[in-house]
């Protein structure tokens, strides 16, 4: 097994960099990026000092939901390329040190998939137990009150097979009968399938919706103080998620990967239970490697609340799982638009990058957040997220932070592509573009660099425990511990001045905005005592 220097697996503490494929690099000019366009800059992912790359689907699809709707699991959609170049990735980015994650969406299908096809010929067929279907109630209703994420019932009529079939997502993502032991067999296959092609291990998609109740009892009504944009957020999500059975499913994906070296598992898990979900989904050795929330990921503010909350719940103690963070992705707005004022974003971003660079677990990296990319307002028009045409304008468009890579400000569309992209580049972010951050050594991008360095040179900053030292409205002040070593991380989360007495006696090994005791609006001090 691959061991770091301290001994432990690669994966532990590792940093994680999401690309989102059709938006990353396209290489054959038809305005949609694609596995050749990744291969093309792995080099530049490289050299920013990450880990390893989570590629989001490429997998056959006819793009409902860009890919989150799987038609074939085991085999590239043509826009995104061949087998032969998700080879020739694997084998680049293998050379060049980089581990490659795939991200697998289990709890669903397309509705074009075979297995969903032949499900809805009949209740008789080999794939007839292989969704979740279920007979109208007497007054031709469906069987309960669940609601999709997306808007609307969870539960759509199919005149063919006679039933309601559920999705907990789009009509055209019928759900998975992830208690069929056949389903899970099968899904196992897919996973040995990708395994066995090189890839390095799993994001594991919506994981805690892989099983229901199967007595499809009612959901309640939500009795938190959300807000309540789509019907799906009027209930507590009891009884169409989060079964009790999940767990041992994930005994034996964890048996899977066992029989591979070096392989890693990262869960998402999100709803108002994912804290309790995500400790049991990871915890001891026979589960998953390691899960992520939403703890960061829709949070209003960045404050240090928010971090003690979040972090302090993954103790450094025996059978307690390990946990990764994310302050963006592929489904949440840019951090640096929500989280602060556009003049204070260029000190904001490097803070920001250094608190994720320090927190204990695995930092997940989301494409163009190393060069500060803002949120882009994707006019209606032009929007390609069914979640937010279906609830405009309610809800932020995902579309604002899938917008294309700028590699190089003068380039047509900054050189992600000779055609038109498939989602419009942000108005600043030709000025945010990578050939200009390289040749700035002031930039956000080499700030990431330096991050990264210095938490790869510093085993404390990836193994150490997580002590809180001082929380208040502004400042958060944390240790990390290793053995006999010791680094204190002092954090301004505030867009005013604050002070911190303590930091005149510290030797910095990374800040900004400090001053002694002074620090500026978000400032930052990584150090340690003389």
């Amino acid at each position: 097994m691959n061991r770091n220097s301290e001994g432990q697996p690669w994966w532990k503490g590792a940093v994680v960099y999401q690309i989102y494929p059709r938006s990353f690099a396209d290489a054959n000019g038809d305005g949609v990026g694609d596995l050749a366009g990744i291969t093309a800059h792995l080099d530049y992912v490289a050299s920013l000092g990450v880990d390893a790359v989570w590629i989001s689907p490429f997998f056959t699809s006819p793009m409902a939901d860009f890919g989150y709707d799987v038609s074939d699991y085991c085999d590239v959609d043509p826009v995104f390329g061949t087998l032969a170049d998700f080879d020739a990735l694997v084998a680049r980015a293998h050379a060049l040190g980089l581990k490659v994650l795939l991200d697998q969406v289990w709890a669903h299908t397309s509705d074009q998939h075979p297995w969903f096809k032949d499900s809805r010929r009949g209740r008789d067929g080999v794939h007839g137990d292989w969704y979740v279907w279920r007979d109208a109630k007497a007054d031709g209703n469906p069987p309960n009150n669940w609601q999709s994420v997306f808007g609307g019932p969870a539960w759509t009529w199919d005149a063919r097979r006679g039933q309601y079939y559920l999705h907990n997502f789009l009509k055209e993502q019928p759900q998975i009968n992830g208690h069929n032991p056949d389903v899970q067999a099968a899904l196992l296959d897919v996973a040995r399938f990708w395994l066995d092609r090189g890839a390095d291990g799993y994001r594991l998609d919506a994981l805690n919706f892989l099983m229901y109740d199967p007595a499809f009892t009612d959901n309640p009504p939500a009795t938190d103080d959300g807000p309540r944009t789509r019907p799906f957020d009027f209930q507590e999500h009891r009884y169409n998620q989060s079964h009790a059975d999940i767990p041992v499913f994930i005994e034996r994906v964890r048996a899977v990967f066992d029989d591979y070296d070096d392989r890693f598992t990262v869960a998402e898990v999100g709803g108002p239970d994912s804290d309790r979900e995500r400790q049991q989904f990871t915890a001891g050795d026979r589960r998953l490697n390691s899960s992520y929330g939403f703890d960061f990921l829709y949070a209003p503010a960045l404050t240090p609340h928010v971090v003690v909350d979040a972090v302090t719940k993954w103790p450094d103690e025996a059978g307690v799982g390990w946990p990764s963070w994310a302050f963006e992705n592929h489904d949440a707005p840019r951090a640096i638009s929500r989280w602060c004022a556009p003049e204070h974003a260029p000190a904001f971003a490097r803070m920001k990058m250094l608190l994720l660079g320090t927190l204990r677990g695995n930092p997940i990296l989301y494409y163009g957040e190393e060069l500060g990319l803002t949120q882009v307002d994707v006019p209606f028009e032009l929007l390609q997220d069914p979640e937010a045409i279906a609830n405009w304008p309610q809800t932020l468009s995902r579309d604002g932070a899938r917008t294309p890579m700028p590699w190089k400000r003068h380039a047509p569309q900054l050189g992600f592509s000779t055609a038109q992209p498939w989602l419009p580049p942000g108005d600043d972010h030709a000025g945010l573009a990578v050939d200009v951050q390289e040749a700035d050594a002031g930039s956000l991008l080499h700030w990431t660099r330096g991050v990264l360095a210095l938490r790869r040179d510093e085993p404390v900053l990836r193994l150490g425990d997580f002590e809180v030292l001082h929380a208040d409205a502004a400042l958060l002040v944390f240790a990390r511990n290793h053995h006999n070593d010791r680094v204190i991380c002092a954090f301004n989360l505030s867009a005013a001045a604050q002070l911190w007495a303590d930091a005149a006696d510290l030797t910095p090994l990374l800040s900004i905005g400090v001053t002694g005791a002074d620090f500026a609006p978000y400032a930052a001090l990584i150090a340690r005592h003389d």
